[in-house]
């Protein structure tokens, strides 16, 4: 079994005996300290209080022999004979103390309601008293000591009044017909019973061989249970503990022995036929233990234990040792110490077994050790107690989440108060970032709270710390507060202190002092970039852009372009286009670009002016876009392209129109820009000279087929053709791609016989093969041509074959009249139709014109569109 280390708590365990007994206590205490650092500390599962007030007053005088305990009061009796009546804080209830005993009270009974006291004494008398009333009070004088005593739980709302007392015999006590009283007797001849306790309708006693149980209901005794120590403890030195857990469980504590049993009903037939009680009792769990049991009690599934050590000598110089209060968990045959507490009871160096008792509330879980100097209260710990455990204990974060979880049920601890204790200690222990964090979580939105703090981490030199944890908006600190912390940066962390600029509102501060603040710290870093930068984004929170502006482009910085576009700035920027260009090209091209309407091009090009580079980038750039728009700038747009990127200046020569045609033709022909120069001498009508400067500068043959197809001139082919008859490579590149353009016939017949011409064969056959080519695709345009001539002849046929409708509503369109008659029986007189939807009485027609429409004819319609059937 695995025992937990003992826990003390000094608040309610403090010894008040004289300074002998605390002299010896200290040794004690020296031992339990060691075994406490061997181990880490465990929570304690209960708390104790010591019962003060009267209480102590009278246990100055007398001593406690007994107690009962009900949730509403106290009951204990006296060696005196006397029983007190007290509230739960010790004092004593006026006109409620009974001394109705000369000698030692033995038992005290308390009924279900709290309403009747029962006390037995040695003297020989039991007592039952009213609390509230007297009718059924009873005084019953018996010839012998009576050790125990017991009322039935329904004392005062019974018409029985029923009660049990015991001695060498257990009696039952009530009353009977006319209201007479009347004893029987239950059980006798097993010597002295000295512990009765009644639960619903079952009564266990013990005396000297064990314990018995019996059922009032049907009146029989259904169980023994056996006493399983020897005879040498002595009932009267180590006395049976036995307590009801609910209605059908008994917990029995016995000297150094536990039982747990439970009542069962035995099946109806079987009690019958074997002539047993209806119920018996099974003991679920028996195991013995390594002290003596002084007293027991219920703890949800657990049980709380009153221990009496066990001591290594009986000699008389030997003191006892400080009685403990168990938890353990039991098992069938065997328990686990859960947790024991030994308590410091006044005298408990002279005290045996006997002297101890435990007394509990069900309802409350509260658990009264009582002795005859002292009794100890021990209450379940509460979400307080248990917060209260942890920060005693340096379990600070255990104790803030705890009371965050369980806020509602705190009374004397708040999540702010444990929070405060958490970041003191942080503190202390110079754990300032842990410390830092947790103020948000503390303080939540209480500005006061927050200003209070961040002072102290100001004192402790730690506002670095606490910066990024400051709350900017909901609260709202002071404006000093959140300058003290930019200052602390600014004399420390610049870079921090550019964060912090980016990071909070402009508006959290006053902008002024902290610019002028920046302006002192500059004049002793005079160079410092950061500074520089900061000072611009304070002049930019400040709507002061000029000068927002000029630090960035002093700096080189890549924000001076987010600030032109953010607060629209163009106007600003027209004598810094360099600068912006120097910056970054890309960003200010596109700026530019785009702006097109606020920064015209007349004055970037003119701002560009000692920069050619950037004049190019920027008119290529808006050429990209649109390219008509810059048209006034592409004649400086030829040279600058002649210059920076030739690839692009051919592209462009095609694509415009507004450069003057003679100057960007000089422009190539200084630079020897052959294929821009042909393609500009093409443009201008001069396309023998282009042909020529590619025949001559380039020799290049497929070009200047390409340009005589292009070109589409006789006279152009036929210039080629003469330059190319001394040249076999050229007569080569015109047999293999003349053949669509110009009748290969003329060039064969100009070639000079005996010219060697590589693979003029080949060139003979793709001849050959383009001209079958070209037949193949005429013959097959002609059947095309002819097949769809034929359809669309049978489709015109067929149309005009088909019949056409004419509505009764139909007039002549010569005479006006109808031509249906009204009675729809038969025509009149026949009618002609034409294709045209020109209907007309066929006397209305003349007899010379029966094959065209008159009005279309009269219209000089196309031929054939009159062309109609008449239909009589």
């Amino acid at each position: 079994m695995a025992e937990n280390t003992e826990a003390k708590e000094e608040q309610y365990l403090s010894s008040e005996e004289e300074d002998s007994e605390e002299e010896d206590s200290e040794e004690d205490d020296d031992d339990d300290n060691e075994d406490e650092e061997e181990e880490e500390a465990e929570e304690p599962k209960l708390k104790y209080e010591r019962i003060r007030n009267d209480l102590e007053k009278i246990l100055e005088k007398h001593a406690a022999s007994c107690m009962a305990v009900h949730s509403k009061f106290l009951a204990m009796g006296t060696h005196w004979g006397t029983v007190h009546v007290l509230d739960h804080q010790g004092n004593n209830i006026n006109e409620k103390e009974e001394a109705v005993h000369t000698t030692t009270v033995n038992q005290i009974s308390l009924d279900q309601n709290g309403d009747y006291i029962a006390s037995c004494s040695d003297d020989g008398r039991v007592a039952v008293t009213g609390l509230y009333e007297s009718e059924h009070n009873v005084v019953q004088v018996f010839d012998c000591p009576i050790k125990a005593v017991a009322l039935d739980p329904k004392f005062s709302v019974g018409s029985s009044r029923r009660y049990v007392t015991g001695r060498d015999k257990l009696l039952l006590h009530e009353k009977g017909l006319f209201n007479r009283n009347k004893s029987t007797v239950i059980h006798e001849g097993e010597g002295q019973i000295r512990n009765i306790q009644w639960r619903s309708c079952f009564i266990a006693w013990s005396n000297e061989l064990g314990v018995k149980v019996y059922d009032v209901l049907h009146r029989q005794r259904i169980t023994f249970i056996r006493r399983d120590h020897g005879e040498s403890l002595r009932s009267e030195i180590y006395a049976c503990s036995i307590c009801w857990k609910d209605d059908k469980t008994l917990i029995i504590g016995w000297a150094d022995t536990i039982k747990i049993c439970v009542v069962k009903d035995r099946l109806p037939y079987e009690a019958q036929a074997r002539r047993l009680p209806l119920r018996f009792v099974e003991i679920v769990s028996i195991f013995n233990t390594d002290f003596f049991v002084c007293g027991v009690a219920p703890l949800d599934d657990k049980l709380v234990v009153l221990a009496f050590l066990r001591q290594e000598s009986r000699d008389s110089e030997n003191e006892s040792q400080r009685p403990q209060l168990k938890i353990i968990d039991p098992k069938p045959d065997d328990y686990e110490i859960i947790s024991s507490d030994a308590l410091s009871i006044r005298g408990f160096q002279k005290y045996e077994a006997n002297n101890y008792h435990l007394e509990y509330i069900e309802d409350e879980c509260t658990f009264h050790i009582v002795s005859p100097k002292d009794v100890v209260v021990g209450r379940q710990r509460d979400m307080d107690d248990h917060i209260a455990w942890y920060m005693e204990n340096d379990k600070y974060e255990e104790a803030l989440e705890m009371a965050k979880e369980n806020s509602k049920d705190l009374v004397r601890h708040n999540v702010l108060d444990v929070g405060k204790t958490y970041i003191n200690s942080l503190i202390e222990n110079e754990e300032f970032e842990d410390a830092a964090s947790l103020c948000s979580s503390v303080f939540g939105k209480n500005k006061d709270l927050w200003e209070e703090w961040v002072y102290i981490f100001a004192k402790i030199q730690q506002l670095k710390v606490i910066s990024p944890y400051i709350p900017l908006q909901d609260p709202r600190l002071s404006k000093a507060v959140y300058e003290m912390i930019l200052n602390d940066f600014l004399r420390t962390d610049l870079q921090g202190f550019h964060r912090l600029i980016r990071r909070w509102p402009q508006d959290l501060y006053d902008l002024m002092t902290i610019v002028s603040a920046v302006k002192d710290r500059l004049r002793e870093l005079p160079d410092d970039c950061i500074l520089m930068q900061t000072l611009g984004d304070l002049y930019s929170y400040d709507k002061r852009y000029d000068k927002a502006l000029a630090i960035y482009l002093k700096l080189g910085h890549s924000d001076v372009f987010e600030l032109i576009q953010k607060y629209n700035l163009l106007h600003s920027i027209q004598d810094k286009l360099v600068m912006l260009m120097q910056l970054d090209a890309d960003q200010a091209l596109q700026m530019l670009v785009d702006n097109i309407s606020i920064v015209p091009m007349k004055v970037v090009v003119q701002q560009f002016k000692e920069h050619p580079k950037f004049q190019y980038q920027y008119l290529d750039a808006v050429f990209v876009k649109s390219p008509n728009a810059g048209q006034d700038f592409h004649a400086l747009q030829v040279s600058l392209y002649a210059e920076f990127d030739r690839t692009k200046l051919l592209p462009f020569l095609r694509n415009s129109n507004y450069y003057p045609l003679q100057k960007a033709l000089e422009e190539c022909e200084m630079r020897c820009f052959i294929p821009e120069t042909v393609f500009l001498l093409g443009r201008m009508g001069n396309t023998k000279k282009a042909l020529n400067l590619i025949m001559v500068g380039l020799g290049d043959v497929d070009r200047a087929i390409e340009f005589a197809k292009e070109q589409d001139d006789v006279e152009l082919w036929d210039d080629l053709i003469t330059h190319s008859m001394d040249k076999p490579s050229f007569l080569t590149g015109l047999l293999n791609n003349i053949g669509t353009h110009v009748d290969p016939i003329i060039l064969i017949k100009r070639i000079k016989e005996g010219l060697e011409i590589e693979g003029l064969r080949d060139s003979l056959v793709k001849i050959l093969q383009d001209f079958n080519l070209q037949m193949s695709l005429r013959e097959g345009c002609k059947r095309i041509l002819v097949s769809d001539c034929f359809s669309l002849m049978d489709r015109l046929n067929k149309v005009q074959k088909r019949a056409t409708r004419v509505d009764d509503f139909k007039r002549c369109d010569c005479c006006h009249d109808l031509l249906v008659q009204s009675n729809f029986q038969e025509i009149t007189m026949p009618i002609i139709v034409f294709y045209c939807h020109h209907v007309f009485h066929e006397e209305c027609l003349p007899a010379y014109n029966m094959e065209s429409c008159m009005i279309c004819h009269s219209q000089r319609r196309r031929p054939g569109s009159g062309f109609g059937l008449g239909v009589k």
